[in-house]
């Protein structure tokens, strides 16, 4: 036996609908193939990675998650933390390769092991690609009071087995699925470490596989990062301690409905701002006369975020599908400084380049036009 989808109530299911208006809203926005979508996509990808890995303790600023995603050095994360963010950064990117295969490989126990191994193989000692070999606990980090029991090891494969036919024969909504499917996998605990991210990675999984949005934009790990502790809290009022599958589910339910609803208003207000700040980047750069391949470049320097030459000439190629060579990157990063568009910042190969006041201007009149955060409960009709 493994935790079900309780019976779904007016307000639950009057979640349900305004997540698929939002959802249906956010695909409309992202399926053309505009130039600033691409830089979107990366920095949505790149806080999915950045939220999953924090619940576990490896905290990366978002420049050195980019830097990990893109295989770059990070200039603050630690060999640990850079090997655990490129390890959750091969396993998303595989979700989304089997997201637009026409004929995708199984949700299976094999595809579990295998997203596992992609995430902890850097560390052998914690049984990579394989379920644990005895009993597991979970321990509270301040005290080592004792939170959780897992199922005996004896019940993970037939446990395993019961979560993937739950996922071949349920056909309610797949967000219900997905997050059931992410309770189960956490709380059956199959692994020594990693239970956490690969149950994250499972819900992502069942998502993508349901074609209405990219995996980027589907996924709420960015969410759960934020909020760890209610994280934490939730799952522990479902699982009381110990595996307890008879419990109502229903707290979870309601919580990932509120992080997927959250997400997404998230995101319809990322991409009205990413738009409006790729046309006032346009503008400056008409403006200065210089090379309007560098605006992607300008997008991301905008926002504060570190930029360097391997990093202009991926963003030309992100979003114009034009490879420069590494000295015409140099030329165009030098106009951009003689245009008082961009500062450099150190020297040689060493060098970054930071936004002028006049570009930082540009994402700062953005910004304040932002509506004050809000942290609306969507089930507080109820």
């Amino acid at each position: 036996m493994i935790y079900e989808v309780p019976p779904l109530g007016d307000a639950e299911l009057r979640v349900i609908d305004e997540l698929d208006r939002m959802r249906d809203e956010l695909r409309h926005n992202v399926r053309d193939r505009r130039r600033w979508l691409g830089s979107l996509r990366r920095l949505t990808f790149a806080r999915n990675v950045q939220g999953s890995n924090s619940i576990e303790g490896y905290d990366a600023s978002l420049d050195d998650v980019l830097a990990a995603v893109d295989d770059e050095e990070t200039l603050e994360a630690g060999d640990e933390t850079r090997l655990a963010l490129r390890g959750y950064r091969d396993a998303l990117t595989y979700v989304m390769q089997t997201a637009r295969d026409p004929d995708p490989p199984a949700i299976d126990a094999s595809m579990l092991k295998s997203l596992h191994f992609m995430m902890i193989r850097h560390d052998l000692s914690k049984n990579p690609g394989q379920w644990r070999p005895g009993a597991i606990w979970v321990e509270r980090e301040h005290d080592h009071e004792l939170v959780y029991e897992a199922p005996d090891r004896e019940l993970v494969p037939g446990l395993i087995v019961e979560l993937v036919r739950a996922l071949e024969t349920d056909d309610g909504p797949p967000v219900l699925r997905a997050s059931m499917a992410h309770l189960n996998l956490v709380m059956i605990h199959p692994f020594s470490d990693g239970n956490g991210r690969t149950a994250r990675c499972l819900q992502t999984l069942v998502l993508a596989r349901d074609q209405i949005l990219a995996p980027e934009f589907s996924s709420i790990e960015e969410y759960l990062g934020r909020n760890t502790a209610r994280y934490y809290d939730v799952l522990a009022s479902v699982g009381q301690g110990r595996w307890s599958p008879d419990r109502d589910a229903r707290p979870w339910i309601r919580f990932c409905l509120t992080a997927h609803h959250r997400q997404a208003r998230t995101l319809l207000r990322r991409v009205e701002e990413t738009e409006r700040l790729w046309i006032g980047c346009e503008d400056l750069a008409r403006a200065r006369s210089v090379p309007s391949r560098s605006v992607a470049a300008l997008a991301d320097a905008a926002r504060g975020f570190r930029l360097g030459n391997s990093t202009y000439r991926r963003l030309v190629a992100q979003s114009e599908g034009e490879e420069l060579a590494e000295l015409t990157a140099t030329r165009d990063l030098k106009r951009l400084v003689d245009a008082s568009l961009l500062v450099a910042v150190g020297e040689r190969r060493g060098r970054t380049y930071a936004p002028s006041d006049d570009l930082r201007r540009v994402w700062m009149a953005i910004r304040d036009d932002r509506p004050k955060h809000t942290s609306a409960d969507p089930f507080a009709e109820t």
